[in-house]
């Protein structure tokens, strides 16, 4: 029987529209708009200044913090201004602007296609080589991968699991990396197991990626402490908390880290780019990005350079249909519909949705009918009818108490509910607001 998480989950159309479909490495811009907020945590202080010669792999914006993320140039060229733009979001952000000239890489990035197995580096010179080279989590959520591979005191690693699951409908982005670096991803796992001393791992894979549970299987053979775990399909299964639960029947207590578990969990992609980082000397200045949608021409897998507008992403695969309603950085469920297609790829962009009109629209909400689905498919556990109804009356302490902080904004409690009501929308207005609170009591407790 195929393994899933326990509680809640529901079953969108999968849409895998571009899944087969070979990555194409994109022809670079002319110009490439590089933020330096590309993670969670606090943006990183550009190094570099106007007039500036850069690389593909140049340093360009340092760490500013113990959360925070090193930027490198993904081009070669000259750097045109230091500025702000506006992100996916429409929030101004400082970026780096670089007019690509050519394509020269810095010297130490080893670009030869050959597999590099044997890893030289001890634990400390791994997680300090992923801190160099600027990588983050790529499933979306951008945490700096090497502050999760340093465990906080009195915990302990046991098992890294590598999610592979790749839940969110439309996107394959991941599912078409380990159909083509199968070989590197297991290396990058190794590295990994390597960083925080452990001797095993698990990779979930859904079960509607059959030929990459075969190739991975196949592969893993000549790697005895990795286990290919195939799991049911269900969504938001690339949670971190159902992951765990799902792969080795633990759950992450409210309020608690997942390492709590035992568990380090990482992206597939993140995977593979540390296995760049620490075997081939490169930085994460590129990524792969599914362009997709029921009306695009083209539905595709793209190598793209961060900082290239999303615009060229779109043109290669077919351009921006007439009757399109929406554009989505990301997958349905958990993607932001984006202002406009005037900003670029980032670290954490796995994909573009073009929407047609009337998928884009919402429908006229009604009362609540008490039905309690939306309580029902709440992978936390959660009261999601309950919690918009006190964000909507300001009732910040009552939902601070009943979790409001557990949500991980799956938009399940939404996708089920008949009466098409706002819930995510309200919670996550209240996340913000109860998060606000939550940080200025601890700033009061530690003044006093």
């Amino acid at each position: 029987m195929l393994k899933t998480f326990f509680l809640g989950g529901i079953h969108p159309a999968e849409n895998k529209l571009s899944a087969q479909k070979k990555v194409e490495t994109l022809d670079l811009p002319k110009q490439v708009i590089i933020p330096l907020g590309q993670h969670i945590g606090a943006p990183a202080q550009a190094v570099v200044k106007k007039g500036d010669k850069v690389k593909a792999g140049t340093l360009i914006a340092q760490a500013s913090g113990f959360v925070s993320a090193n930027i490198h140039s993904s081009v070669s060229g000259t750097v045109a201004k230091v500025d702000v733009i506006a992100d996916s979001a429409g929030n101004l952000k400082p970026a780096v602007v670089i007019d690509v000239e050519g394509d020269e890489w810095e010297e130490a990035i080893d670009r030869s296609a050959d597999l590099k197995k044997e890893i030289t580096l001890d634990s400390k010179a791994i997680v300090d080589k992923v801190k160099e080279c600027g990588i983050v989590g790529l499933g979306g959520a951008t945490f700096p991968t090497h502050i999760k591979l340093m465990p906080p005191p009195n915990t302990k690693a046991e098992v890294i699991i590598i999610n592979a699951v790749e839940c969110e409908p439309y996107l394959t982005s991941d599912h078409q990396l380990m159909l083509e670096k199968a070989d590197e991803i297991l290396v990058g796992v190794k590295i990994l197991m390597k960083s925080v001393n452990v001797n095993k791992a698990i990779i979930g894979i859904e079960n509607n990626k059959p030929d990459a549970i075969k190739l991975m299987t196949e592969k893993a053979k000549d790697y005895p402490e990795i286990t290919i775990q195939p799991l049911k399909v269900k969504y938001p299964q690339g949670g971190e908390k159902q992951l765990i639960d799902a792969c080795i029947s633990r759950q992450v207590a409210s309020g608690a880290l997942p390492i709590s578990t035992g568990a380090v969990v990482q992206n597939v992609g993140t995977a593979f780019a540390v296995y760049e980082a620490v075997q081939k000397n490169k930085p994460l200045f590129e990524r792969v990005v599914t362009v997709t949608g029921k009306a695009v021409a083209k539905p595709s897998n793209f190598l793209a350079r961060v900082g290239t507008p999303m615009s060229v992403l779109i043109e290669a695969a077919g351009g921006i249909p007439e009757d399109t309603g929406k554009i989505i950085s990301g997958g349905p469920m958990m993607g932001k519909a984006m202002p406009t297609v005037n900003t670029v790829v980032v670290k954490g962009c796995s994909g573009i949705l073009l929407m047609k009109d009337f998928e884009s629209r919402r429908k006229e909400m009604t009362d609540c009918i008490r039905c309690s689905k939306c309580v029902n498919v709440c992978p936390m556990g959660l009261t999601p009818s309950y919690l918009m109804r006190v964000c909507e009356l300001s009732m910040w302490d009552k939902a601070e108490t009943d979790r409001v902080m557990d949500c991980i904004e799956c938009g399940s409690c939404s996708f089920t509910c008949p009466a098409n009501r706002t819930l995510l929308d309200y919670i996550r207005l209240g996340k913000g607001k109860v998060g606000g609170i939550i940080r200025a009591r601890a700033a009061s407790t530690a003044t006093k």
